[in-house]
């Protein structure tokens, strides 16, 4: 009789202790986590993406991303947003939590999957390289500057501005312009 409760009372303990160590979070806390305290945060960074180089370049773009669902009226992805700067921070991790939170699919190629050893951004909100001609993607910039290294190498400091800007053809400079 005895044998008979300790297995089960066993399986039920075990599922007890489980379940009160999994950190069990709602869709909106999960999604939430660049909604740290920013008026409290030692440091902070602002973050930009935008793709308004693609209002300008509306024949070139795919067809299927002819959409406000993609490309916002005023090609702002994200405007200018103040997040917290966490210790290790990289330009990419604060865009991908950014982009978790507010829902925005995102996607890149691992820092392991290529010659640079950093993440390349591959598309931001189903935008994608080569989406609006053969020389269009993602790049990015730190107060206003072109930096050296990739996204997931820079690591930004307190009261950077951060954007990630689309352009139509690399070839004629940042968002279109010739330089």
């Amino acid at each position: 009789m005895k044998k008979d409760i300790i297995v089960p009372a066993a399986v039920v303990f075990a599922l007890v202790i489980l379940i009160k160590s999994v950190d069990i979070q709602s869709v909106e806390e999960y999604y939430g986590v660049h909604c740290d305290d920013v008026e409290n945060a030692d440091k902070t960074v602002f973050l930009t993406v935008d793709c308004s180089d693609i209002l300008d370049n509306a024949d070139s773009l795919d067809e299927n991303l002819g959409d406000e669902r993609f490309v916002p009226s005023d090609g702002f992805i994200i405007p200018k947003t103040e997040y917290v700067l966490l210790e290790g921070d990289s330009v990419f991790s604060i865009l991908e939590r950014a982009a978790r939170s507010d829902k925005i699919p995102l996607d890149y190629q691992g820092a392991d999957g290529n010659t640079f050893g950093t993440v390349y951004v591959k598309g931001i909100n189903n935008i994608y390289e080569f989406s609006c001609g053969p020389a269009s993607g993602w790049i990015y910039t730190v107060n206003g500057e072109s930096p050296d290294s990739g996204c997931s190498q820079y690591v930004p400091s307190d009261g950077d501005e951060i954007e990630f800007i689309y352009v139509c053809d690399y070839n004629a400079g940042e968002k279109g312009e010739d330089k």
